[in-house]
């Protein structure tokens, strides 16, 4: 039980890393693409081999479709409630504005895009086979970059560099929570239920990528990113072997 906790904790410290690198280092704002276009790549493939793949082996196609669907539509419906909340840019390095409800909207959707991930990678450990490395490193990778971006955007709404980090602290406790919730609560489910589950987080993981990193990584990266988000792919496939 409590491994899921530590695990979860783990893959959202990267969340920190990123936020520290941004606050004491310069970093290109095209490395941050490049680093994103990977961590796409990687989330891409463990959404589709590990959260798709057992779906569909453990509750079959209607139930592995009505969650995959249903996990987009409300990713969807939520980004666009922290999006009129100013949390758009959380994953762009720009400046992101001077307002308080700004800073609020990028750590708001911060928090949702972590949940989803987290859950699984708790859940990931219900097989017997201890965690899923595809998916740690799939979700340590992406959180690196978003991390970066975010808290350059904090930065631009005035946030001081103790609140920000106090802020990012708090994503990587809700993180591992999510991970532990996963575990405790997947275990009682019946495994069609999980498996829907399973393929509801693989679709709001796969909305969040096409809406917020894709688009941030090719604008940072250029046109590269395709090469790199496909190493990243490539990449998550050998993990899952």
């Amino acid at each position: 039980m409590w491994t899921a906790f530590m695990w979860g904790g783990i893959s959202a410290s990267a969340v920190v890393i990123g936020a520290l690198a941004a606050l004491f280092l310069k970093i290109p704002k095209r490395v941050i693409g490049w680093i994103m276009a990977f961590g796409t790549g990687t989330l891409i493939g463990a959404a589709t081999f590990e959260l798709l793949g057992d779906a569909l082996n453990d509750g079959g196609i209607i139930p592995t479709a009505i969650g995959f669907t249903a996990g987009a539509v409300v990713y969807t419906l939520f980004d666009l409630l922290v999006s009129a909340k100013g949390g758009a840019g959380r994953k762009r390095s720009g400046r992101s504005g001077d307002s308080n409800q700004s800073g609020l909207g990028i750590f708001a959707g911060t928090v949702m895009d972590a949940i989803p991930e987290s859950i699984m990678l708790g859940a990931s450990l219900l097989a017997g086979n201890g965690i899923s490395v595809v998916l740690v490193v799939s979700i340590f990778v992406s959180n690196i970059p978003e991390g970066l971006s975010s808290t350059v955007g904090l930065q631009g709404s005035k946030y001081s560099r103790v609140k920000i980090m106090l802020m990012w602290l708090s994503v990587l406790l809700i993180s591992a929570l999510a991970a532990l919730g996963g575990y405790l609560f997947l275990e009682q489910l019946p495994e069609e239920m999980g498996a829907a589950i399973g393929a509801f987080a693989g679709g709001g993981i796969i909305a969040m990528i096409c809406s917020t990193m894709m688009p941030e990584a090719f604008e940072e990266g250029g046109p590269v990113v395709g090469l790199i988000a496909s190493m990243g792919l490539l990449v998550s496939l050998l993990l899952d072997l």
